[in-house]
């Protein structure tokens, strides 16, 4: 089973947005968006919380995403 690592704290950063900022552009709950970030790797993930994070963030999916192992 592969592992991934979503790069919000890296984009969040760019953007000078906090987590919270991140939650509320995204639409998701403070606690979820943190909880991706503490994660140094994830096998699952929720596809729609990921599609809204690099909504809000401008960015493909595929750029938001980063694959540590497949």
């Amino acid at each position: 089973m592969g592992l991934i690592r979503l790069r919000i704290r890296e984009f969040a950063d760019q953007r000078g947005w906090t987590l919270k900022d991140v939650a509320e552009r995204a639409g998701l709950n403070y606690s979820t968006v943190k909880n991706y970030v503490q994660r140094d790797a994830m096998t699952m993930t929720d596809y729609t919380a990921i599609r809204r994070l690099a909504h809000a963030f401008e960015v493909t999916i595929e750029e938001l995403v980063e694959v540590l192992e497949e």
